[in-house]
């Protein structure tokens, strides 16, 4: 007698739930995703902008290096299926690839639609049922997963894997529905926050310089006492209330309990050159424009938005001749421009964030199959788990690593009940 298919119910239809609902499904389970958006992967369609950074062709250890919040939970799941894992595995399915700079993986089309649609193409070869319903609670008897109850229908099962993301970008679908349903069978649920978010500063300059992106500078994080929690080369944008950018977004996964600490950013504008030869520079041009006015000087050296902000902060007229500049003048230009500091009170909304930090408490996970420890059959995959990692396609890393391993643990653990 032929053995019956085990049945998976895979809430959430984004990166984490398709891959999971794949690898099940590879396996010879019977798979149903619920997602309710009128298309998958709605928040994998705007990743990169719009380019789907896919994942980072680098070694483990590098990978491990930039995940700031529980990465050693990740270990397994990451070691077996690795960057070069995902890479192989969208060639596989029709998906041609490219590295950029910063070992980011991107679809050659620079399209993210394409790997969204690849992703849907092979559920649909290995026959997984898209069912468009919104998950309202996963049921649960004696310990043990037995179904989901979804708006439209209810749906048997022996496995669930709850794949429904954090608060980020909720017009995704991100809601915290899957937060609700964990808690609902016991799970602990790290308070939710903002990673890779923007950040508030009540600083004027921000304002007074909105829409000048930095490029090449390098940007420290110093706490309360000095501190540099954070410290990376790259890009930066200033806006209408704070501070943004790849720096930012990346520095953001740092700082932590806003109500305990006080953080502010220290920027280099010229960290090519050390304050020796910045100095002689400037020297120069003094002595060679010496009848010009200070205004005039700094545009050769700093952003033209920057030139007001530079002239208010150390109270140097603009009008003021290059020659009658004060050598503590000078020594405070210097240390402005290798120390531009700005204060920050905190993150922008959740909502504003590309990924969630917090969600299911990592200690009642099992890293190995991603299963509950708490309800046999349940299983957690991507951005639901309190783990976070830096812009680069990490978090997508971890959405396929977590949702491959939760598919096969789903499709392959025995579903009797716990004695």
């Amino acid at each position: 007698m032929r053995k019956m298919s085990k049945q998976i119910v895979v809430i959430g239809g984004g990166a984490a739930g398709m891959m999971a609902a794949i690898s099940a499904a590879e396996r010879g389970a019977s798979v149903r995703l619920l997602e309710p958006n009128e298309r998958l992967g709605k928040k994998l369609n705007i990743t990169g902008k719009g380019r789907c950074n896919v994942t980072n062709n680098c070694p483990l250890e590098e990978l491990m290096a930039h995940i700031p919040r529980n990465g050693r939970f990740l270990y397994s799941a990451l070691t077996r299926f690795t960057s070069a894992d995902t890479m192989t595995f969208f060639r596989e399915i029709g998906v041609p690839l490219k590295t950029e700079r910063g070992s980011r993986v991107f679809p050659q089309s620079d399209c993210a639609f394409d790997v969204s649609g690849a992703l849907k193409r092979r559920m649909e070869q290995l026959g997984v049922r898209w069912e468009h319903d919104r998950a309202v609670s996963i049921i649960a008897g004696d310990g043990t997963v037995c179904g989901v109850k979804g708006e439209k229908a209810d749906y048997p099962a022996q496995g669930v894997i709850l794949a429904t993301g954090g608060l980020s970008y909720p017009g995704t679908g991100s809601t915290g529905d899957g937060y609700r349903m964990a808690f609902e069978l016991g799970h602990t649920i790290v308070e939710p926050q903002g990673s890779l978010v923007p950040l508030v500063s009540d600083d004027p300059c921000c304002a007074q310089m909105q829409g000048l992106a930095l490029k090449n500078v390098q940007v420290t994080v110093l706490n309360e006492k000095g501190k540099a929690v954070f410290s990376e080369f790259g890009e930066m944008l200033f806006t209408h209330f704070g501070v943004s950018g790849p720096l930012v977004l990346s520095s953001s996964a740092h700082l932590r309990d806003w109500d305990k600490h006080n953080y502010r950013l220290s920027v280099d504008l010229k960290p090519a050159l050390s304050e020796e030869k910045l100095d002689e520079r400037l020297l120069r041009d003094l002595r060679e424009q010496s009848n010009r006015n200070m205004d005039n000087i700094l545009l050769h050296l700093l952003p033209g938005s920057m030139v007001p902000v530079f002239c208010e902060r150390l109270d140097i007229p603009p009008d003021l001749k290059a020659n009658s500049l004060k050598k503590e003048q000078r020594r405070a230009l210097l240390r402005e421009i290798k120390h531009f500091t700005i204060s920050v009170s905190g993150p922008r909304p959740v909502a504003e964030a590309i990924i969630t930090s917090g969600g299911i408490k990592v200690g009642e996970v099992n890293p190995n199959s991603m299963e509950s420890k708490k309800v046999r059959g349940l299983f957690f995959a991507g951005e639901i788990l309190d783990v976070d990692a830096y812009t680069g396609g990490f978090n997508l890393q971890i959405a396929w690593s977590t949702g491959r391993a939760a598919g096969i643990a789903a499709a392959e653990t025995e579903g009797e009940k716990r004695v």
